[in-house]
């Protein structure tokens, strides 16, 4: 066993690629890292709470067994509150203007809805700011049936390095993020929350295996662990760590972290696409 170790470590040191901050260099981490568990090695400083968690998930995916304070979740879901309404009165002009920029350069629709899972397992409209065409499905499937590239990209990561589907003035409000704006009214209409796990596709709900219950165990959010740790440079495994990691140690103190870090990753651009 010891002589297969080391055999293997010899394979993977041979198959490093060059150029650290490359997209190859990214999927070689998670390739050698699998022997890890994700929470572990991907969890930003501070956020670590290895030594209270099992090898195993005491979780059944059917059901939701986390359960936090009566007081944090009032006070979660008035700042929630507090918040998208301030959002609409001081910076309404911004979503309006948004949505006439997209209109004039891509035409109609201006939004982009979607059902989404959301607390307890719930589906709901998930919307967005339109930034791909009209006929996004059509164009993805496309691409990934001409391009095994692309196609090996989504099936880790669920999203592509250079996607086809996305329009000029869509690739500028997915890099500042202003294509999530109209999740404040996801979030003042209860469905979402500022902070949380992003919002989980109906085809993705198998990629949270034993974990689902920690999903539905909060209130999706704008923004969230995943968004300030890296993003779309994750794989969807690592995402899922992070969302489990997030929903264990929910706190006050933490929302505000990933709120002020989430500014910051923002203004730089950060593992958007």
């Amino acid at each position: 066993m010891q002589a297969f170790r080391l055999h293997e470590e010899r394979c993977v040191a041979n198959e490093i690629p060059s150029g650290r901050n490359s997209f190859a260099f990214h999927i070689w981490m998670e390739k050698t890292m699998r022997n890890l568990r994700p929470e572990e090695s991907m969890v930003p400083q501070g956020w670590d709470n290895s030594e209270n968690r099992h090898h195993e998930s005491p979780y059944d995916m059917g059901q939701n067994r986390v359960n936090h304070p009566v007081l944090l979740r009032v006070g979660k879901r008035s700042v929630d509150i507090a918040a998208a309404l301030f959002f609409f009165i001081a910076f309404g002009w911004v979503f309006v203007l948004i949505g006439l920029c997209v209109a004039v350069s891509s035409g109609a629709p201006v939004f982009y809805s979607q059902p989404r899972y959301g607390k307890d397992g719930r589906v709901f409209r998930f919307w967005k700011f339109r930034s791909m065409t009209a006929n996004s499905a059509q164009v993805l499937e496309e691409h990934l049936k001409n391009n095994p590239e692309a196609r090996r990209q989504w099936d880790e990561y669920q999203k592509l390095e250079n996607d086809p589907r996305i329009t000029p003035f869509g690739k500028f409000i997915r890099k500042t993020s202003l294509d999530e704006l109209p999740q404040f009214w996801n979030v003042l209409i209860g469905e979402m929350s500022l902070i949380g796990p992003r919002p989980c596709m109906l085809e993705q709900k198998s990629l949270y295996g034993h974990d689902w219950s920690h999903y539905c165990a909060v209130r999706p959010g704008i923004t969230g662990l995943w968004q300030v740790s890296g993003r779309n440079q994750l794989t969807y495994n690592a995402r899922v760590a992070l969302d489990v990691r997030y929903v264990e140690t929910l706190s006050v103190v933490k929302d505000v972290d990933i709120f002020i870090k989430t500014i910051w990753v923002v203004a730089l651009g950060h593992g958007s696409r």
